[in-house]
Order: C-alpha cells, then sequence, then structure tokens
C-alpha cells in the first residue's frame, strides 16, 4: 500500500539543494575554450546530484544531464526564465550521446540517481525528461518499474525546449532531427588536433632524419636541404584529415569516412607536387604516406560524428585499417629507397 506523501515535510531537503545560474559566466566560457583544446579533459565535470534552477516546486519539471561540464552548461543556459530541476548523473565525465553508447548514461545509473537523490520526494510528478540523445542507452519501461518515473524523451539540442514544453512536451520532427551543420564539426577539430600532437611530433622526427639517408650513412646538410617536403606533406595530410575533411564532411561524396580523407590526401599531394619539384619516386612515397595519414585521421572523426552509427564504424575500420598500414609502409619503404637511389 502507497501511503500519500506529505510534501511540506520535505521542504527543508529542497531548500537545500544547490542552485545554479542560467547564465554562463567568462569562467564556464574560458573552461569551454580550454576542453575544446584538451585542457583539462578528464577533470571537466559536475558533482552528481540534483541542481535547482530557478525557484522551482513539487510540480516543476526535472530535466537529466551527464556531468560533463560542457553537456550541463548547454541545458542550464537554455533553461532561463524557468523554474526546474536538473538531475546530473555520473557519466564519468562524458558526454550524453557518448555516455549513452558506452552505457554510463543508462537506466541503471539513471534509477540509481533517482533514488539517491530522493527525487520522489522532491516532486509530486512522476516524470522526467531525458535528452534524445540519450535514448540509446535508457529504457523508460525498465526506469518506470525500478523507479515509478515515466521518462519523456526531449529535443535533439538543449535550445529547443522551450519550444518543446511549449507544444505539450512533444517534440516535432524538427527537433528530433540531428543536424552536424559546419559549425558543430569546427568545435570538434581543435580536440581531434591535440589528441594526435605527440604522434604527429614523432612522425616528423623519424621523417626529417631518413631525409639524412644517403648511400654513404647520414648526412646532416642533406637532411636540413632535403626535409621540408616529407615534413610539409606529413603535416598538409594530418590537417586535411582533421580539419578539412569535417569542415567539408558533406561536399565529398562517399560515404566511408576513409575514402572522405583519402580524397583530400590526394588533393594535397597534387598541390604540393606542383609547389616541390622532387624526384618521382619520392613523390609517390609521400603521396601513399598521405593517403594513408588523411584517410586514417579523417575514419577517427566517425566517431564524433552522426553520418554513422557503432557498427558501421567498426564495420569500415575492419578493412580501412590494413589498407591505411599497408599504404603506409610501402610509402615508408619508397621514400627510404628514393634517398639511396
Amino acid at each position: 500500500m502507497n501511503l500519500p506523501i506529505d510534501f511540506q515535510s520535505f521542504k527543508p531537503l529542497a531548500l537545500s539543494l544547490p542552485a545554479v545560474s542560467t547564465q554562463l559566466n567568462w569562467m564556464d566560457y574560458l573552461g569551454a575554450i580550454k576542453v575544446r583544446w584538451g585542457i583539462g579533459r578528464d577533470c571537466y565535470t559536475v558533482i552528481p546530484g540534483l541542481y535547482k534552477v530557478g525557484n522551482p516546486n513539487s510540480e516543476s519539471d526535472v530535466f537529466v544531464s551527464a556531468n560533463y561540464k560542457l553537456s550541463f552548461d548547454a541545458l542550464r543556459k537554455n533553461l532561463d526564465s524557468l523554474n526546474a530541476w536538473i538531475l546530473v548523473i555520473d557519466t564519468k565525465g562524458i558526454n550524453v550521446w557518448c555516455a549513452a553508447g558506452k552505457g554510463t548514461f543508462g537506466t541503471d545509473n539513471l534509477v540509481k540517481s533517482i533514488k539517491k537523490t530522493s527525487l520522489e520526494s522532491i516532486v509530486k510528478h512522476r516524470t522526467i525528461i531525458v535528452p534524445q540523445l540519450g535514448a540509446v542507452g535508457v529504457a523508460a519501461h525498465i526506469v518506470k518499474k525500478q523507479s515509478g518515473f515515466r521518462v519523456v524523451y526531449g529535443p535533439v539540442h538543449a535550445k529547443d525546449i522551450k519550444a518543446f514544453i511549449q507544444a505539450g512536451y512533444k517534440a516535432t520532427p524538427e527537433i528530433r532531427e540531428m543536424t552536424f551543420p559546419i559549425q558543430e564539426r569546427a568545435k570538434l577539430i581543435p580536440v581531434d588536433m591535440m589528441y594526435g600532437k605527440y604522434k604527429l611530433l614523432i612522425v616528423l622526427f623519424v621523417f626529417f632524419v631518413l631525409s639524412g639517408l644517403d648511400r654513404t650513412g647520414f648526412l646532416f646538410a642533406k637532411m636540413l636541404e632535403t626535409s621540408l617536403f616529407p615534413l610539409v606533406n606529413i603535416i598538409g595530410a594530418y590537417l586535411a584529415g582533421i580539419v578539412i575533411a569535417p569542415l567539408l564532411l558533406p561536399l565529398v561524396p562517399f560515404r566511408a569516412f576513409t575514402f572522405k580523407g583519402a580524397f583530400w590526401g590526394v588533393v594535397i599531394t597534387l598541390v604540393l607536387n606542383l609547389l616541390f619539384k622532387v624526384p618521382l619516386i619520392e613523390s609517390i612515397a609521400m603521396g601513399l604516406i598521405n593517403l594513408s595519414l588523411a584517410s586514417f585521421m579523417t575514419m577517427n572523426f566517425t566517431g564524433s560524428s552522426t553520418y554513422t552509427s557503432l557498427s558501421g564504424v567498426k564495420k569500415e575500420m575492419k578493412w580501412a585499417i590494413p589498407f591505411q598500414i599497408a599504404f603506409a609502409v610501402v610509402g615508408l619503404i619508397l621514400f627510404i629507397i628514393s634517398k639511396l637511389v
């Protein structure tokens, strides 16, 4: 038998909950810039729990968020002029979409968070609003069974929350659609660029040294004289895969990201061969390496994209990586040969 709850007795509990502003300050924006460049990414989190926005009461909406601060900030800044609750669940500092795929933004974690925060004592209604991108990890019927709360899936983007509410908590096809415009793709570029910076430096050093190869051994003068072409190629292919391909993603008519990157690897090769006059064998060598590197870096972007599914990514990597390795190895061998002939 369920006894009625006297919500007045729980008023001190609600009053003790932390309140958050819907206005982001300069520290929030600075933190966002830093994390975009991979600075402090592993600790950019919010303490899990229940937060107040405005002056919510027992009838106010409850929105669910990951504890990745960018996700949390995107939600709270779009709740301005509203009185609401934000239930932050522990996703280990991962955003909603990725956490849903990994299972941390999932059914069990959500149910635990509901019970841990005594949400049933804070609100009279039994409804929580989960971001649509978290739907893959949340089984609504199990949440209902284990916690008593009904899950309503909100819009894809937090900016559409008010329209969602005004429409009677129903999402139109427009706000259900997951778009991936150029500005969203651009935001992801710094993270990918910084992620591989040390590997890039190692590759650049290796080719700088190999440029000094000669039939008589290593010549430092030759290293300085001939290293510019391979180093520019490698940097160009790296930027082609991380910057050019993501920005111009829809313009290249290949479904596989591997081919999208390979396309720009070829473009970079042709452009640089017009600017530099080098032996044919070295040109071919760097062309193969460019194709492999640009292809690989763009393929990595599939994890950030809405264009492919997890199964699609795994399927592509299975056949693409052997080709990328083969092209890189052949290119490296040809580059060494070009220095010895």
